[in-house]
């Protein structure tokens, strides 16, 4: 993983490692670890390409929400190919095979996946917020400001991940034996490195993320109270009754990948923060690397219930 820093600083280099101690149960752990991965890249690539199939079949409806589903597929895609197969690969190698391009190109990407995954779900649920709690500014600007918060996001995510193209390079640890590597000038590098990631792929998305799902429900709560107070006949119950289905679906289906994301995520950057701020006492040794490739996780979770996609798509036009 892409955050999993091997690096030096002021020359010098946490290199214990390079040789390696070729212990067998450290031997027998990272075959596990590369059949959890394994699995976790087939799930993932299944997974979103059965959503993007389901997308597609229903690509006439053109829903606001298909939308960013479809490039929150592309995004989780990115991630299970650049980051979850690359790390696949480095622990049945036991290292980094390519070129410096390539070992500068694949770890742009693998945190191009995390950007543009993370703030795909922001836009989708904003623009949940604007449907729902400000809905003549969504029906009026909508078209053109969904496709706006889609390019930003892939924008800022392309702008955000490109630190990664000079911290990391093609580097020799020890005499024909190369890694892609880390270095930062400072020794401190990699800390405010890493927070800076976990602050703006985290934090700052799920303090976003809960205040729209909070407006969400509170407005959907005193518009279903306000519509059963003037409600007079049975045909005008139904009617709202309908109304009110169909918002509560897309709310159910929006709180869900925001919890299994967060669920999801946290493990990966409490490991990465304390690996950067107490490596002494942080679990390096690989342990519990395999948790830090969450990202395509709420996806896949998505994409092996099909059939509630379809149901979904059907029942929603929002």
């Amino acid at each position: 993983m892409s955050l999993q820093l091997n690096y030096s600083g002021n020359g010098s280099s946490e290199r214990e490692d390079a040789g390696g101690t070729d212990e067998t149960g450290e031997h027998d752990f990272a075959l596990i670890k590369a059949g959890v991965l394994g699995l976790i890249f087939v799930l993932a690539t299944c997974g979103n390409l059965c959503l993007l199939h389901a997308l597609w079949r229903k690509r006439k409806m053109n829903t606001r929400t298909q939308l960013f589903l479809l490039h929150l597929c592309f995004a989780d895609l990115v991630v299970a190919f650049f980051q979850v197969l690359p790390q696949f690969c480095m622990e049945i190698t036991h290292r980094f095979r390519g070129s410096d391009f390539v070992c500068r190109s694949v770890k742009y990407l693998q945190v191009v996946g995390m950007f543009a995954s993370t703030y795909m779900i922001v836009a989708m649920t904003i623009d949940r917020y604007h449907a729902v709690c400000k809905p003549m500014v969504s029906f009026l600007k909508g078209s053109f400001k969904r496709y706006v918060a889609i390019g930003a996001a892939w924008l800022v995510s392309l702008a955000f991940s490109t630190p990664q193209l000079f911290i990391f390079s093609l580097q020799e640890l020890e005499d024909n034996l190369y890694d892609c590597w880390a270095t930062f000038i400072e020794p401190w590098g990699s800390k405010i490195y890493i927070s800076w990631i976990t602050l703006s792929v985290f934090v700052l998305p799920v303090i976003i993320l809960l205040y729209c799902q909070i407006k969400i429900c509170t407005g959907i709560y005193f518009n279903m109270k306000r519509k059963a107070l003037q409600a007079s006949t049975s045909v005008r119950r139904t009617g709202t009754k309908g109304v009110s289905s169909a918002m509560l679906k897309t709310v159910k289906m929006t709180f869900v990948i925001i919890m299994v994301y967060s669920i999801c995520w946290s493990p990966f950057f409490v490991v990465q923060l304390w690996s950067a701020w107490s490596p002494s006492t942080a679990p390096t040794n690989g342990k519990f690397d395999f948790i830090c490739v969450p990202a395509c996780h709420f996806t896949t979770l998505l994409g092996a219930q099909v059939s509630r996609s379809h149901r979904y798509l059907e029942a929603t036009g929002i």
